[in-house]
């Protein structure tokens, strides 16, 4: 059984097709990349698997089941998200946001048990921020805010682990530990991760396959090698690129010295 499926998923707004008829199925264990232009479709597709977005067509199943018949606390204890835009309008406590992520698992009176926490600080340490536990979300820069939501999702223990533009706001070091933690993720008993990257070279380290998408529909999904041709990328992004062999072995996509100028 697939960990996602879109099934012919297709979304319109203001008269514009965003998505159209998507297929793509993420098993379990494997962390499959978004990767495309702004605008492509990629934020909208994970909308599409978190259930925040109903499909104009087409439909979505997690663990086989439609995401539109399964209840909020349903769907969040099979999916967690860390979306783009990880603003938090009240001072909570790092930890006590973290915390949140147990939620979906909480008893009727919704009190956090022992393992709740214990959970809740073992995240903090994966991240390696269990320095930020006492500290106020407002008073944390955007990169420490975001590996606390982070933190919130790799919390929630849900099968599947969507991450919108999750290291847009971290350095080399830490973007680089986010999504080796999705890896670590995926691999832990049939998990599985759907990434959305800008970053096509670290995409192409992290990822099991990639679906790069060009105005709402898929142009190549497949192993990054495959995917990541100049040919390809230069459709997708309207600009030469070379793609080497990194050091081990993923490739590199480099813009052509050629490249227009913006």
């Amino acid at each position: 059984m697939s960990a996602l499926e879109f099934q012919s998923v297709s979304v319109a707004a203001g008269g514009r097709a965003i998505l159209s008829g998507i297929d793509l199925v993420v098993e379990p264990g494997e962390v499959m990349g978004l990767v495309g232009r702004n605008g492509a479709g990629k934020t909208t597709l994970l909308r599409a698997a978190s259930g925040v977005l109903s499909p104009d067509s087409g439909r979505v199943l997690v663990a086989g089941e439609p995401v539109a018949e399964l209840s909020r606390r349903d769907l969040a204890q099979r999916v967690a998200v860390v979306p783009q835009d990880t603003s938090v309008p009240f001072a909570f406590r790092a930890f006590e946001l973290v915390l949140m992520g147990r939620s979906p698992h909480l008893g009727t009176l919704g009190f956090e048990s022992p393992e709740d926490l214990a959970r809740a600080q073992d995240a903090l340490d994966d991240v390696g921020i269990p320095h930020l536990a006492e500290r106020s979300v407002l008073s944390l820069s955007g990169g420490e805010r975001q590996l606390v939501v982070v933190a919130r999702a790799l919390a929630q223990d849900s099968p599947l682990l969507l991450l919108d533009e999750a290291t847009a706001f971290l350095d080399l070091q830490h973007r680089a530990h986010v999504l080796d933690l999705a890896r670590l993720h995926a691999r832990q008993e049939g998990r599985a991760a759907l990434v959305v990257s800008h970053d096509l070279t670290l995409a192409a380290r992290t990822c099991d396959r990639l679906a790069l998408l060009v105005d709402g529909g898929v142009l190549a999904c497949g192993p990054p090698r495959d995917v990541l041709t100049p040919e390809r990328v230069e459709q997708a992004f309207g600009l030469p690129v070379h793609v080497i062999d990194g050091p081990d072995g993923a490739p590199i996509v480099v813009p052509s010295a050629s490249a227009p100028q913006v």
